[in-house]
């Protein structure tokens, strides 16, 4: 059974998400819409990942996954869903993106927000990153319904009702990053 797998998918995906709309809401610092809102998305996909932690313990990935997706467990496939376990974990330990990040970096961040956000180059930014968070939301929507139907299939009724309960909140952030660029969009190749 696979489900273990499609589970860490699930996880991997609301993780990278998660992380861009965390990348994305400091570098457009200046739009406090997108900012806060991206926050906001960002810890809903960091409590999906939580949600789905109890039941890859119940579906542990067995040792025979990586032969039956091609590769060995020190191919590709394997480093990358090593590098995902490690990502997910460092999250989940974490503040979860409560707490204020201080640091150089953060400094550099807010202030170059600050400056190319007055810039009409910031439009076409913001374009090409919610066309990314777009593209990563869509990517874990589809991966939850393939989760929804492996959890229909082995009857785990809790399982298909976490899908049932956590895809919404990935709808949402699809729904929001179309309606943004549709907003965005006539402003900014129109400048």
């Amino acid at each position: 059974m696979k489900i273990g797998l499609a589970i860490q998918q699930v996880r991997s995906a609301e993780s990278d998400l998660a992380e861009e709309l965390e990348r994305v809401g400091e570098r457009h610092k200046i739009d406090q819409e997108v900012y806060h809102l991206t926050r906001t998305l960002a810890n809903i996909s960091r409590r999906n990942v939580e949600e789905l932690t109890r039941f890859q313990e119940r579906y542990p990935i067995s040792g025979g996954t990586e032969a039956d997706e091609g590769e060995d467990s020190s191919g590709l496939f394997g480093r990358l869903r090593e590098k995902s376990s490690e990502l997910v974990d460092s999250v989940s330990e974490g503040s979860g993106g409560g707490e204020r990040r201080t640091g150089v970096l953060d400094t550099v961040r807010e202030k170059g927000s600050e400056l190319v956000g007055r810039r009409p180059e910031s439009g076409l930014l913001l374009l090409r990153d919610l066309r990314k968070l777009y593209m990563l939301a869509s990517e874990v929507s589809i991966n939850w319904v393939i989760l929804g139907q492996g959890a229909q299939a082995t009857k785990d009724q809790e399982l298909l009702q976490a899908t049932k309960v956590c895809h919404p909140d990935t709808l949402r952030t699809l729904k929001w990053t179309n309606t943004k660029i549709k907003e965005t969009s006539p402003q900014v190749l129109m400048s």
